[in-house]
């Protein structure tokens, strides 16, 4: 009777997840196709195949589910793992990381939480810093660190490594992302991506390679 008391917990406990999932899965198809002030409790209910009861059981309101798909995307994201060797060399590290970083941003439907979190981000603020904390502002730091050994290894010679993280970034982005995120084109194939990825790193190491010692 013991074993099967304490194992009860657990099962209620996947029973949750699995519902959660559910909810979440059926309210990002309702956000994605009708946004953050066309979707209802009841639209969303009715996709995740729920009772508005059972909704509110999990969220008590569509801000609290909306900010829940935000932490999705956020931890999606975050299991991206970029390798930020700092004994790598620059160029094949950039190449790498430029590719995967456009790869993950323009994925085919990767676009809908940010485009609605950007729509609400000024009656909703606290979401909008919070994405761009935990998924933006992240990444920037880890590769600005990685910038900083590779200065150290005068490999490079920058002396604002968070803004030269940045600026490799918004390179990476130029003619991809906001085609891709005001929907003008579709998601960018491998071939483009790689292409815009090439120009970037040469472009951003032309501005900041090391020049050769003079001794």
């Amino acid at each position: 009777m013991v074993a099967i008391h304490s194992n009860t917990p657990r099962a209620a406990s996947d029973e949750d997840g699995s519902k959660r999932r559910q909810i979440l899965n059926g309210a990002s198809k309702v956000f994605m196709e009708l946004g953050f002030d066309g979707a209802s409790m009841g639209e969303i209910a009715r996709a995740a195949g729920v009772s508005k009861g059972t909704l509110y059981v999990y969220f008590a309101d569509k801000s609290r589910l909306f900010e829940a798909i935000v932490e999705e995307e956020t931890l999606e994201q975050g299991r991206l793992a970029f390798n930020f060797d700092p004994t790598r060399d620059a160029a094949t590290t950039l190449r790498e990381f430029g590719y995967a970083y456009i790869a993950l941003l323009c994925r085919p439907g990767g676009g809908s939480a940010i485009r609605t979190v950007m729509a609400i981000a000024e009656r909703m603020p606290e979401v909008g810093r919070r994405y761009y904390g935990n998924v933006l502002e992240k990444t920037i730091g880890r590769l600005a660190d990685y910038l900083e050994a590779r200065v150290k290894a005068k490999d490079v010679a920058i002396d604002n490594c968070q803004l030269a993280a940045s600026q490799f970034m918004m390179l990476c982005q130029a003619s991809l992302f906001l085609p891709f995120i005001f929907q003008a084109e579709p998601p960018p194939s491998a071939e483009r991506i790689t292409e815009v990825i090439e120009s970037a790193t040469q472009m951003f190491l032309a501005a900041y390679q090391a020049k050769p010692s003079s001794n």
